[in-house]
């Protein structure tokens, strides 16, 4: 799908990519992506500075890739923090805190949102070497919609 400026559609959550990781690391400072490896700190904001010699820390974004069907096309969106926040119910750090005491909470939270029908906002990718189209909103259209975060709680029993 091509579209030239920021499109809002209805669709159905198909399948979400759960895979590849669903959140990437940042800096808490000026949000660079930082590599996965904790010991690894930001290079920008991690200088030697007389005032605040203190080291930066870091947080998790979500990068979720999914599976959206049309009326006409199903195809592959990626979806950012902000957004992704919406589905997910909770922070990526959140979530991945989840995940660590329960391993299978991706596949499952992807599991929860099949079938969901949204209303999306689409934008073309910031970055020209982009291969999906930007979700830049997000709004559940079911009445009941509970966060991905609260399935699994439930289905936890946490």
């Amino acid at each position: 799908m091509e579209i030239d400026k920021p499109t809002t559609i209805i669709c159905t959550v198909v399948a979400v990519d759960h895979a590849n990781s669903i959140y990437y690391r940042v800096c808490s400072v000026c949000e660079k992506t930082l590599p996965e490896n904790p010991t690894i700190s930001c290079k920008y904001c991690n200088f030697n500075n007389r005032f605040n010699p203190s080291t930066s820390g870091s947080k998790r974004l979500f990068r979720v890739l999914i599976s959206i069907a049309t009326d006409t096309k199903v195809f592959v969106v990626i979806m950012f923090d902000r957004a992704a926040k919406v589905l997910f119910g909770c922070s990526a750090d959140e979530f991945f805190d989840f995940a660590k005491t329960h391993p299978y909470a991706a596949m499952a939270a992807g599991r929860a949102l099949e079938g969901e029908m949204l209303t999306v906002t689409l934008s073309k990718p910031k970055n020209g070497n982009a291969q999906h189209m930007r979700v830049v909103s997000v709004v559940p259209l079911r009445s009941g919609f509970q966060p991905a975060i609260d399935t699994l709680r439930e289905l936890y029993r946490t």
